[in-house]
């Protein structure tokens, strides 16, 4: 996962499930983390359907 502020991105690891994207979004400054998942303001979801998850 990856963020960008300010155009420039900073990676801040792998999600594995949404709780996952929750709480880099937290850490990331963003509050009300789990009500952006839905933004495609704020969220981009890369490599397949928002809240589908693969195990690898």
């Amino acid at each position: 996962m990856t963020v960008r502020r300010q155009g420039v991105e900073h990676a801040l690891g792998l999600a594995y499930r949404d709780e996952d994207v929750v709480e880099f979004l937290r850490r990331a400054g963003l509050p009300d983390a789990e009500a952006l998942l839905d933004d495609p303001e704020t969220v981009e979801w890369v490599g397949g359907r928002p809240h589908e998850w693969t195990a690898e």
